[in-house]
């Protein structure tokens, strides 16, 4: 298959010829120990996230405006989830409950900016890295023989901290180390595992190399180049995040909205198209049967573009809110054993993930995990999770808590204003607080968040008690 590099400043074979060097000194026996071998029984995992995708934004969950035609696909091959949660509202600390499996009451990162963390590449001060003592998604695939590999936004870590991709568990990975950098699709430079890649294309304001597009081709490589062992990849995608930028408008140039609302719509298609690039990529490498493949949301949409595209919904919220709209992502999940459209409403949610993939290769489960495998219910057997609570607090703004036990949703605005209390089942749009009606109900949920939250030194909160404990990273 032909890889169109689209300006990039190395040829691709260039790129091997650099990946292969760095991959010998940093990595050497590790990557080579990886068992290599046609018809490897355990399957590939491949993650994308897409990055302020709203609820409704894809064809499969009813958006009409957008065309998403691979992802409407996928979702009809696969199983489509509809109570599907991220880590949190915002960027940093969902991909920190995702990668670590423990909740915004004992993840390391809990938000964008802490107490204590370096200076950003994008010059904000409080960058809080992960822990050396975090273990990750990908450290736990490596013990099971599994190449790791990532592309896209990190944003756990900033260059020569603890928290910077090859310090967890990534052999490669190429893209943005900083969110704030990562508001641009034109940068003068990304990064190649420990290295800057300089992008000359955007050198002193030029335009000229998209960076999703280099992601994507990224990706593709590293599926090309280890097709023949058992890898994890992990795309977590920077569209549609603002700056609302994309070389061609498409089929939408004509369409009589804004140019914000069209370049939206145009960054979601150029998203699918280039999944639908990578699905392709699969069945000639005779890989999709043996891929599973998960695609989500990093939180709900920035801005609900109502009346056009309506990205989150029913849902109240937004990005940023702990009502439904701000955590409740799309999830598909495709590939051997997942049942074929299939929809289900059962909620779970990114702090799952470790625990699932550990349950499928079957490697330990670190200690101190919040998620539990949900890998029945990707195989589309019956599997009850109504008893357990689901957690997030969030400090912008103040301090914000929410859980979800069975169909109940508990949320406070801030840590002396009453709880509320929604019917799931009855009021997705969480208009009816029900809490004066459920008195027995809003106090299980208030001990039951008193005791989700650890105090952190990065994020202090009113509630805390105890200060100085950190949160729970640990390896």
């Amino acid at each position: 298959m032909k890889l169109t590099h689209r300006v990039a400043c190395l040829s691709f074979t260039s790129w091997r010829l650099v990946l292969s060097v760095l991959n010998v000194l940093m990595l050497g026996a590790a990557i080579q120990s990886a068992p290599a071998a046609d018809g490897h029984d355990r399957p590939n995992i491949i993650f994308i996230m897409a990055d302020d995708l709203g609820f409704a934004d894809l064809g499969c969950y009813g958006q009409r405006a957008i065309q998403t035609p691979h992802l409407d696909a996928l979702a009809a091959e696969g199983l489509r989830f509809t109570s599907c949660y991220s880590g949190s509202p915002v960027c940093a600390p969902a991909r920190s409950v995702l990668m670590t499996g423990q909740h915004t009451g004992h993840t390391t990162v809990r938000g964008n900016f802490g107490i204590g963390g370096v200076k950003g590449l994008g010059g904000g001060n409080g960058r809080v890295p992960l822990y050396d003592a975090d273990v990750t998604v990908a450290e736990v695939l490596k013990t099971a023989g599994y190449v790791t590999g990532m592309t896209g936004k990190w944003g756990l870590g900033e260059p020569d901290t603890s928290g910077q991709p090859n310090n967890q568990g990534f052999d490669e990975w190429f893209g943005y180390l900083n969110q704030r950098r990562a508001h641009s699709y034109y940068v003068d430079f990304l990064w190649l595992n420990r290295e800057r890649y300089p992008l000359p294309g955007n050198a002193e304001g030029q335009r000229q190399q998209y960076t999703h597009d280099l992601i994507t081709d990224f990706a593709l490589d590293f599926v090309t180049r280890h097709a023949r062992e058992p890898f994890f990849l992990y795309v977590p995608y920077t569209i549609p995040h603002g700056a609302y930028e994309v070389p061609d408008l498409g089929f939408y140039r004509d369409k009589p909205w804004t140019k914000k609302e069209r370049t939206y719509a145009a960054m979601v298609s150029r998203m699918d198209g280039d999944i639908g690039r990578l699905l392709a990529l699969l069945d000639e490498l005779d890989l999709k049967d043996r891929t599973l493949l998960f695609f989500c949301s990093d939180n709900g949409a920035a801005n609900n573009w109502p009346g056009v595209f309506d990205s989150n919904g029913p849902l109240r919220g937004k990005k940023r809110d702990v009502y439904e709209g701000g955590i409740r992502v799309p999830m598909i999940v495709s590939g051997p054993g997942v049942p074929a459209g299939q929809v289900s409403d059962v909620p779970w949610s990114f702090a799952d993930l470790l625990p699932t993939l550990a349950d499928l290769v079957d490697a330990n489960i670190p200690e101190g995990v919040d998620g539990m495998s949900v890998l029945p219910l990707l195989q589309g057997e019956a599997q009850d999770l109504s008893k357990r609570l689901l957690y997030w607090e969030f400090y912008e703004g103040g301090f914000k808590q929410a859980a979800r036990r069975g169909p109940w949703k508990a949320v406070r605005l801030a840590h002396d204003r009453p709880l509320e209390l929604y019917d799931l089942r009855v009021d997705i749009g969480e208009q009816e607080n029900l809490a004066r009606r459920e008195p027995q109900l809003v106090a299980e949920f208030e001990a039951s968040m008193e005791a989700a939250h650890v105090p952190s030194p990065h994020w202090p909160a009113p509630v805390d008690r105890v200060t100085t404990q950190e949160p729970t990273g640990r390896r």
